[in-house]
This record gives C-alpha cells, structure tokens and sequence, in this order.
C-alpha cells in the first residue's frame, strides 16, 4: 500500500485558521457504513445519528501550554522549545530550534529567568532532554510564559487559550489537541446523555508526532510515534458493558479511537490500564472496539487519514474528502466535523 494512495489537492484557503465562535456550529458530514451514502449536515444534529444505549467515548487529556521562547546565557541568541514528554522530576524531551545553538551544557533563560532550562542531552531525532530550574509550580509557571503548541499550518495567532481545548479537558500532558472533541459544548454533552447515551472518559496524551507526514513510500514500513494512554477501571467496564447490551462504541477522534484499540484484546473485551501505544490503523485493520468514529478532516498521506480509510474504505473516504473540498468544507484542528457510522 503506497503513501501517495492517500493524497488529494486542498486549496489553501480551505484550511481553517482560527476557532468558530460556536464551537458546535460547524457542519458535519455523515459517511455512512452501510452503503457510502454522505449528508451535509450541522454539527449539533449529531444527536441524529446517536441511540439510545450507544457509548460516546471522549478523551479527556488537555493541551499544555508547551511552547517556551528563551535565550542562551552565554550569547542571548533566541531558542524556541516544545515540550515533548515529562521524562522524570523536571526533566523534559523537548523539539528545540536552531537546534545547532542547543548542545548538552547550554542554558537558556526564559520570561527574565523565572525559569532556566539546562540542555542535558540529544537524543532520538534530534530532540533534546532539558533539566529545568524554577521556584514555584512548574504548570503555573508554564501557564505564564507558555504559548499553545498550535500545527505547523495555522499561522494565526490564538486569541484565547482555551479554544485549543476541549471543554472537558482534564488530564494535562498533551502536545496538540484531541481536535474532534473541539466541537462539543457543555450544552451539546448534556443533550447527549438525555437522549440515553452514555459517555465514558479515556485519556490519551497526545504526542506533535501526530502531525508528522509518512516519510516513506510503503505505509507498512512506516514507524508509528508512541503516547501515553490510560483506561480507568470503571470506564472499561461501562464500555464493555455497552457492547453486551448490544449498544455501539462511538470514538470521539482518532486519539480516543487509538486507546481503546490498543486497550482491547482479540476477545473484543477493553481491558483497562495504562501504558504507551504505538498502535498503526491503517487499510486491513480489523477494529476490535469501535464502530463508529466522530472526527475531523485529516492531512493528505496522514497516518490520520489512513486510519479513517481503515474503518469506511479508502475509495469511500477519498470520495468524501473530494466532495468536502467541493462543497468548501474547513479542514483540519480548527474545521469542520465528519461522523462515520
């Protein structure tokens, strides 16, 4: 299976830069499992194509403010960090530009030393291990000096924070936003769950690998970036329960839909805990957990892409890309939504 399988043209322009200021007023496309049919609709009619007894399974991690801008100590030239992942204490890996001015033993300063980082190491990639020096908490810090860690493609500047957020965002320790589950209001979720449909919590942190392009020219070759994943003990149970009772297994993005698959044993049974998954979903996977999935429009050649081809076909979902970029769909974290049931 090629890469090149998975591209299509997108005009610049319908790549969505800044947050609706309704989160729930998007459109939302449905691409249905049954015959490949699609409808234009909005996104509050989710409630549409929800039942009774279905499980709308979210995930609750929440975006850091991972972004830090510093100087060296030594020559004050300016060093653009990302957080990465915790390691242990107050070590981080972190993606660092220019990385040539970050060799082990530099020191950078930020907000006028408030907080220093020391370079430790470089590790896979080219990423740096920094030990950072603070007095306080280091997330309030963070909160201060930090700025969201938006993709490489929205170039304007976030006005408010917590549009980069969803509004049940619980768990910090994510690098980029589970950006299906943007569109719900608090308002919207309590319709849901007055309609008989229950919600159940999973957290999955997400990792900046999830915007990296699939660099080789066999997607079987390609090696999938691992996150941080947890399933609570009565989460599991009132998913699993869900499926006895003969409801579905709704995914909130594919983030969510990634935990419960690297959770979910070959008997179909989620099991919970916590680990790291690499997990790869791509055309031929067969879904253990799922069986439907809320979510937005991916990257050409994404690995994102590639994952929704695996539950609706990739013929189907190239269709219903072309026909997005007809009818002038937003793409991407801040555009509109697709439900796949």
């Amino acid at each position: 299976m090629r890469t090149a399988d998975f591209y299509y043209e997108l005009p610049q322009e319908l790549i969505a830069q800044d947050p609706l200021e309704d989160r729930s007023s998007s459109r939302l496309m449905h691409l249905s499992l049954t015959d490949g049919s699609l409808e234009h609709r909005h996104f509050t009619d989710i409630l549409d194509y929800l039942k009774e007894g279905d499980c709308l399974v979210i995930n609750d991690t929440k975006v850091i403010p991972a972004r830090l801008y510093g100087h060296k100590e030594d020559t004050g030239a300016v060093i653009e960090i990302l957080l990465l992942k915790r390691k242990e204490n107050d070590i981080w890996e972190c993606l660092v530009k220019p990385g040539k001015k970050a060799r082990p033993g530099a020191r950078i300063q930020f907000g006028n030393g408030i907080l220093t980082g020391e370079i430790l190491d470089v590790v896979e990639e080219g990423n740096r291990l920094i030990q950072f020096h603070y007095e306080g908490i280091f997330e309030e810090i963070l909160d201060q000096l930090g700025e969201m860690p938006l993709p490489p493609y929205i170039t304007h500047k976030l006005q408010d924070k917590n549009r980069y957020q969803t509004v049940y965002a619980k768990h910090e320790g994510s690098a980029a936003a589970p950006t299906a589950g943007l569109h719900f209001t608090k308002e919207l979720l309590k319709k849901v769950e007055e309609k008989g449909v229950r919600i159940a919590h999973v957290t999955l942190h997400v990792g900046l690998g999830t915007f990296r392009p699939v660099k080789v020219d066999d997607v079987e070759n390609h090696h999938m970036h691992s996150e941080f994943y947890i399933v609570e003990e009565d989460q599991a149970k009132l998913i699993n329960d869900t499926k006895k009772n003969g409801g579905r297994v709704i995914s909130v993005g594919t983030t969510s839909c990634r935990t419960l698959e690297s959770a979910a044993g070959e008997d179909g049974i989620l099991r919970p805990g916590s680990g790291w998954t690499e997990i790869f979903i791509y055309p031929g996977y067969h879904f253990r957990m799922i069986d439907g999935l809320i979510t937005n429009f991916h990257l050409p050649e994404s690995t994102l892409l590639m994952l929704v081809s695996a539950l609706a076909g990739k013929e189907q979902i190239m269709k219903a890309y072309e026909e997005a970029v007809r009818e002038r769909y937003r793409f991407f974290s801040f555009g509109d939504a697709m439900i796949i049931i």
